[in-house]
């Protein structure tokens, strides 16, 4: 590229009929005084054919003469045919070795340089550029770095950091965060007991399913505060009146387990104490809270985690209501009973923890009750009170024995009735009821030695069950059917025996 300018005398002639049109206005913009001639201009070719001019006015004295800049020598850089090599020009552009790279260093040096294709960036966006106008001095970076200008607020990341003075009259000025005069303390909140009762009840609900009681003393000693001591016996009552009696004696082995250790013998009597106090209230949402109560209070006795005295001295209870004397009444009459060991068991033993042999005699005793009583919802209730789902085969399984063993067809419209109806609940899933049958299907050669007509009535009372709609073809298919009994005289191979027989036959 090269740069080409003309001779101080056409600038000469130029800044004369400038000087010379009086009548022209002073304010006139640049391109019209380019067009008018009195303007030199610096032509920057893109290319050998001539094509991609930009035009850069200079600058003119009050005299109409042409301020010509200093002709310093500057270093460019640039690569030729050969390789890189350093060129030294001045501000005109012209300098030795400036042949093929020339153009180039005359378009650093006058600070814009044309886009990809040939086209140059029009001269009116000079003075929207924020590279600097002085381009003898400095490297044309943008002025400020960058953050000057219109519409722009600063540097980038200038917002992240902090502000040596705040003006008080900025709408956004806060007094109250700014004042240099605050001393901050620290604030522990207190805990209020509806609040730390509903940081405990997630712990006793976990505790149910895992019955891990160290996890649960570990947990209550991140959230403990030592007003809040006698709360957790309180606490622990209460979720478990809501339950089963299985998980009312987890409560127990809990209370037990966190004597000691998390609470001492003080904190489980004015737990008690707050119990019998809001009695009640409990009593709206479970009728039989003073008899668990009771439970709970003998159970802990039992256990040596408070003294007999807390029962047997009722008057030291001051105000008591008749439902927390109801409730005393009944933990002094089970400590008044022949012994303590049967206190290791006031709820009983719920689930899994009792013997196979128990499970079924209730099983019994709950069928009886419902041939005679016909109330489905009371055996329900009796059948989930048992909390044996896993167990519930054997429910089906006495009901057809039972129902083999009264040879009555009214018995077997009961128990039809009942098992329809614990298939439409699910509290006997289609597993268990299968499992049921075919364990019957199974003892038929066992059953038919007690009853021998047990064939003939098993087969009438799966016809309707099946009429009911809730048998399963896999036990249909496996109904026993008993054989044809077989003659003595069926077993001599199909002989014909002689019209006459020998004296000793």
């Amino acid at each position: 590229m090269e740069v080409e300018s003309s001779s101080h005398n056409k600038h000469a002639n130029g800044g004369g009929r400038r000087h010379n049109s009086g009548g022209s206005d002073s304010k006139e913009s640049s391109v019209e005084r380019e067009l008018n001639g009195e303007i030199q201009a610096v032509v920057l070719n893109s290319g050998s054919n001539g094509h991609g001019l930009i035009k850069k006015p200079l600058p003119v004295g009050d005299d109409g003469r042409i301020k010509r800049k200093a002709k310093r020598l500057i270093q460019r850089q640039h690569s030729g045919s050969n390789g890189s090599a350093a060129v030294l020009t001045n501000g005109s552009g012209s300098g030795s070795g400036a042949a093929s790279g020339g153009g180039a260093a005359a378009a650093i040096a006058t600070g814009i340089l044309p886009q990809p294709g040939g086209y140059v960036v029009p001269h009116r966006r000079w003075k929207n550029s924020r590279r600097s106008r002085n381009l003898t001095r400095g490297r044309g970076l943008p002025k400020k770095g960058g953050g000057g200008g219109k519409g722009v607020w600063g540097l980038p990341g200038s917002e992240a950091l902090a502000e040596l003075y705040e003006d008080e009259n900025d709408p956004n000025y806060d007094s109250d965060c700014n004042d240099r005069n605050v001393e901050l303390r620290e604030v522990i909140t207190e805990t209020t007991p509806d609040e730390f009762f509903k940081l405990a009840e997630p712990i006793v609900l976990e505790y149910y399913e895992h019955g891990d009681t160290h996890e649960v003393a570990l947990s209550f000693d991140e959230i403990l505060q030592s007003p809040f001591r006698e709360r957790i016996t309180s606490i622990l009552v209460e979720i478990a009146m809501d339950h089963k009696d299985s998980q009312r004696e987890m409560t127990s082995v809990l209370i037990s387990d966190l004597y000691g250790r998390v609470i001492i013998g003080k904190d489980i009597e004015k737990g008690f104490n707050i119990l019998l106090s809001n009695l009640p209230d409990l009593i709206l949402d479970t009728p039989e809270a003073p008899i668990m109560l009771g439970n709970f209070m003998a159970r802990a006795i039992a256990d040596d985690c408070i003294p007999p005295k807390f029962v047997a001295k009722p008057e030291e209870h001051l105000q008591l209501s008749e439902y927390a004397e109801q409730a005393l009444r009944r933990a002094d009459s089970l400590l008044h009973k022949q012994g303590w060991a049967h206190l290791d068991n006031v709820w009983g033993m719920g689930g899994p923890l009792r013997p196979v042999k128990t499970i079924t005699k209730q099983m019994t005793l709950l069928l009886k009750e419902y041939i005679s009583s016909r109330d489905v919802a009371e055996a329900h209730r009796c059948l989930r009170a048992l909390e044996v789902p896993h167990y519930h085969h054997e429910l089906v399984y006495e009901a057809i024995v039972m129902t083999l063993e009264s040879l009555s067809q009214t018995t077997e419209e009961a128990m039809c009735e009942l098992l329809k109806s614990l298939d439409l609940t699910c509290l006997v899933l289609p597993a268990g009821m299968e499992q049921g049958f075919i364990r019957a299907f199974d003892d038929m050669a066992d059953i038919v030695l007690d009853v021998p007509l047990a064939y003939i009535i098993l087969d009438r009372f799966v016809e309707r069950c099946n009429r009911a709609g809730f048998l399963t073809d896999k036990i249909i298919n496996n109904v026993p059917s008993r054989g044809r009994k077989r003659f003595v005289s069926e077993g001599d191979g199909g002989h014909v025996k002689p019209a006459i027989l020998p004296m000793r036959d």
